[in-house]
């Protein structure tokens, strides 16, 4: 019988010549790409993510997993729909990166977005007091802390480096064009305090699953497993948490940015459990972005990968896992007449 539990993998070890490679052929291709204005190039990308909707069936099948949960009362067409465009929005992002410090300067930043219910965060963090911003897998993410640097707000962004050190190296220059400051996520604790000390405001990507050691919040209503990280900071330094987003509007380059919660240590300081408090409060607030337009979220990544202990598995999910895993047993179709 096939063995059930997922395996632990090592990890593979990089090749520095393919890894030359990827960079070399990336650089190559961007001297193409380059060669058109940034509409042509968003177009082109909404193409690759009908492609990558089409053909990533594991992908393509996880997200539609994901929305059907989310979004109960919404038909199948529905949910199509909102899938393709978010594997669209995805690919658009590569394109959002490459372009934005080539286009968005600060005589010119207007043309390309528009700040709603940003005010007082922005003085907030021009105050140097310190300060965490939260965000999401949602639309162009990485312009915020773009924009923030470039209008010279003392910031810091906790970032996954690229495995390719080369590609990293490249990537990470491309976004600190501007004056953001990146700060790699495995030895950010060590520089944390030295940061808020300095009045400096921290960012980070805040949807992610944290595993079984993570706290369980609520997220279109199915418990979600958060990193504790960023409440146990606002606790220990009692800093606010502000909630921002970015926005696509229509198919273009241009953006609508803005701060849909500020959550401030005096709301918290009566709570039983303020971190799970804290994190549940912030998770709300990206919830609520995202509903307004779900088409730009990242329904494809594995949100929701661990469960509480104790709850009953979805059965969906097991189902896929035996499928899976049965599948490369060579027994597919076995499983499938036992499901039935």
């Amino acid at each position: 019988m096939p063995d059930l539990m997922p395996r632990k993998t090592k990890k593979h070890q990089r090749n520095i010549v393919v890894d030359w490679l990827q960079y070399v052929v990336l650089r190559s291709a961007l001297v193409f790409v380059f060669v058109f204005d940034v509409q042509t190039i968003l177009n082109f990308a909404c193409l690759l993510g009908s492609l990558l909707w089409k053909h990533y069936t594991r992908g393509r099948e996880r997200a539609l997993h994901n929305l059907r949960i989310s979004f109960p009362d919404k038909d199948e067409a529905w949910l199509e729909a909102v899938g393709h465009r978010s594997f669209q929005h995805i690919v658009m992002l590569a394109a959002d990166v490459l372009f934005t410090p080539r286009l968005v300067k600060k005589y010119n930043w207007r043309d390309y977005s528009r700040f709603k219910t940003a005010e007082r965060a922005k003085w907030m963090i021009k105050e140097g007091k310190g300060m965490l911003m939260v965000a999401a897998h949602y639309a162009n993410f990485e312009i915020l802390g773009y924009m923030l640097g470039l209008f010279g707000y003392n910031i810091y962004s906790i970032a996954r480096p690229f495995d390719n050190r080369f590609l990293n190296r490249y990537l990470y220059g491309v976004r600190q064009r501007a004056g953001q400051r990146i700060i790699d996520k495995k030895g950010a604790s060590r520089l944390m305090g030295q940061i808020i000390a300095e009045g400096a405001t921290l960012c980070f990507i805040a949807d992610q699953d944290a595993g079984r050691k993570g706290v369980f919040v609520d997220f279109f209503g199915r418990k979600a497993s958060t990193y504790k990280s960023i409440a146990l900071l606002a606790m220990a330094y009692h800093l606010p948490i502000g909630v921002g987003y970015s926005r696509r509007v229509g198919n273009r380059f241009f953006f609508e940015i803005g701060v849909n919660r500020i959550i401030m240590p005096d709301e918290w300081a009566d709570k039983d459990d303020p971190m799970t408090w804290i994190t549940a409060e912030y998770t709300r607030a990206i919830e609520r972005f995202v509903r307004e337009d779900p088409s730009q979220y990242w329904w494809l990544h594995r949100r929701w990968k661990h469960r509480p202990k104790g709850e009953i598995p979805d059965t969906e999910q097991v189902w896929a896992h035996i499928n899976a895993v049965v599948s490369r047993s060579g027994e597919p179709r076995q499983a499938e007449q036992t499901r039935r």
